[in-house]
């Protein structure tokens, strides 16, 4: 590990999906280290038994429409442990940098001189698109690639979105943390151009043992998730994508 002072250090490690065997050796290495480890909800199980034994291990997730830790709160257990001088995890879901609320955990433990690192990890939505046997990006068809988060800080669609940049049938759009919005976002692609039988791929509980893969269209998916229950975590990608096999 990175040398620190007695102030502590902090690794923002990025767990991935959530299957152990696809953390980084670095993820890896950094969680046996620590002494104390912050996680989300999509980073326990298996991966916390990479911890020491003597591991402090603290739950702080986020989940939709459940209990939460406030961001406020896991800054502060940030900085509280690093000021005690122990080597600290905060083990984040994916790619920590996407959606993830980083940023406000670094602007915290800069304000407080504390030494950090960013361990980089396995993007849920590039492991949704490897589960299904595609590629994110298509030679001529789909040329861009576009990451969206499907909900404002109160849990509906984002009233600022760029509807010609989602409506634009030759890019492969990935929408986190959308299912609940996802027949509105729909009907608003369908207004501004994208065709009803766009190809769509809803990707729940990604590299987990109840993975759940759904090839479907941009039309039919809105219909499925109009009074589905929210459940497990999922993606939701729609474009131009290429055909495989699904489980």
């Amino acid at each position: 590990m990175a040398q620190h002072s007695a102030k502590g250090f902090v690794s923002l490690v990025s767990s991935g999906p959530g299957d152990p065997e696809l953390l980084t050796i670095r993820a890896a290495a950094r969680l046996r280290d620590a002494e104390v480890v912050l996680y989300d909800d999509l980073s326990s199980g298996p991966i916390l038994e990479i911890a020491g034994a003597d591991a402090e291990l603290i739950p702080v997730g986020k989940r939709a429409g459940r209990p939460s830790a406030k961001q406020e709160h896991v800054n502060a257990l940030l900085v509280e442990h690093a000021l005690a001088g122990r080597r600290v995890v905060r083990l984040k879901s994916g790619d920590a940098g996407i959606f993830g609320r980083l940023e406000e955990e670094i602007i915290a433990l800069r304000e407080a001189g504390i030494a950090f690192e960013i361990v980089p990890g396995v993007p849920s939505a590039v492991a949704a698109a490897a589960a299904a046997q595609i590629p994110l990006t298509r030679r001529l068809t789909a040329r861009r690639l576009q990451f969206v988060t499907g909900a404002d800080v109160t849990g509906a669609l984002p009233s600022d979105i760029n509807w010609a940049a989602l409506a634009d049938p030759a890019v492969t759009t990935v929408v986190f943390m959308g299912q609940r919005s996802f027949p509105d976002l729909a009907r608003g692609l369908q207004a501004h151009g994208l065709s009803p039988d766009t190809p769509a791929l809803f990707a729940e509980a990604v590299s987990h043992p109840h993975q759940q893969l759904i090839r479907t269209t941009l039309a039919e998916l809105a219909e499925r998730l109009k009074d589905a229950p929210v459940s497990q975590p999922a993606l939701i990608l729609y474009g131009p994508l290429a055909q495989g096999n699904s489980d």
